[in-house]
């Protein structure tokens, strides 16, 4: 049974893809921090092995035994990326390549890495720059956290050779229900300030353009990597998502299904000025090399968030834990409130804690 190191396992990308993983058979080693606790891994907790380490101290005896390394860790967005620039390389860049490195040398031939499409955003000012990008296009990231993840990308592209294997995966934005929730993804954010507020804002009018991706397609876009011939994905940069849309259209398909579903929202535009992101994107290639298609639409994601939310109860939409930056701002101010000298973004003072098969709560 093949065994895959995944780094990052109980997030929100992670956790689906663990359970995706499992039902296809593979043996599933998740090495994760626990920022945001180890809810993800409720349903299968007794199906994995669970390492709690720092991604920055991964180890050579992690590798023990695994096949190929999917690394869905680090900081995930803009706003956590500028909140700690340090932390957002240490993880997204330096170690993304170590972990590389390291399998490299246990033998690990294939490597795949959580990339972003957001390394091709160029803004909405300038329209001569709107066009869909594909993996050979010319990007200059200019973001924290696009241009960690786009070194990242280099370093590992420069380690090919006839002994290793990356693979990079730029994924769009990812929406849909997680056992690890997030409403700080755009479609995640719709839904929870429609059940919460009534309403849906639209930064900007919502003119700017963003790929989309459901996160159950994301994770069939890594199983789809994992289990290609060498060759089709040796050294290979590929997109995923489903479509590319103006955000307010995605807001109107978002209120549509809600109206459908019985639930009254309205949709407000917002002029006021702040930074935004537009980009578009071509997945024409992993879907002539790979055949692999995105396949849930936002309207079926919202459809099941909506049951998902309501089958589990879940009542307080707003609660920190759901955003990367606001659930880490609580745990730093936790950190001074009992006294500590050091950030949540610290290294632990201990190497790394081996969990046993059942994970502590």
């Amino acid at each position: 049974m093949p065994k895959i190191l995944l780094v990052g396992g109980a997030g929100y990308i992670g956790s689906v893809l663990s359970q995706e993983l499992l039902e296809r058979g593979y043996a599933v080693r998740i090495l994760d921090r626990f920022f945001f606790g180890d809810q993800g891994l409720a349903a299968i907790r007794d199906r994995v092995e669970v390492v709690q380490a720092d991604m920055r101290r991964i180890e050579a005896a992690h590798l023990e035994g695994v096949d190929t390394v999917i690394n869905v860790g680090g900081l995930s967005n803009d706003p956590t990326a500028e909140y700690n620039p340090a932390a957002n390389y240490e993880m997204n860049t330096a170690a993304a390549v170590r972990l590389a490195e390291l399998a490299r040398s246990a033998g690990v031939r294939r490597y795949l890495l959580a990339s972003s499409c957001s390394v091709y955003d160029q803004g909405i000012a300038d329209d001569q720059r709107d066009i869909v990008y594909d993996e050979d296009a010319v990007v200059r990231p200019r973001a924290a956290y696009a241009v960690s993840k786009y070194e990242a990308e280099q370093h590992l592209l420069a380690m090919a050779g006839a002994d290793f294997c990356p693979v990079i995966l730029r994924k769009g934005t990812v929406y849909g229900f997680s056992p690890r929730m997030r409403f700080d993804l755009v479609v995640n954010t719709f839904v929870r300030d429609a059940l919460a507020n009534g309403n849906i804002v639209l930064f900007r009018g919502g003119e700017m353009w963003r790929p989309l991706v459901d996160v159950h397609d994301v994770a069939r876009a890594y199983i789809a990597c994992v289990g290609a011939d060498e060759p089709a994905v040796h050294g290979q940069i590929f997109n995923v998502a489903n479509c590319n849309m103006r955000i307010s259209e995605l807001a109107l398909r978002v209120r549509t299904t809600l109206r459908d579903l019985g639930i009254d929202v309205d949709v407000r535009p917002d002029y006021s000025y702040r930074g935004v992101r537009s980009y578009r994107v071509s997945t024409r290639k992993i879907e002539r090399v790979l055949g692999f298609k995105a396949e849930v639409p936002v309207e079926d994601a919202v459809r099941d968030m909506l049951g998902q939310l309501r089958d589990r109860k879940v009542e307080d939409l707003n609660h920190p834990k759901y955003e990367n930056i606001r659930w880490l701002r609580v745990l730093e101010e936790a950190e001074a409130i009992l006294g500590s000298s050091g950030s949540v973004f610290d290294l632990p003072a201990a190497t790394v804690t081996t969990l046993p098969r059942r994970a502590q709560r």
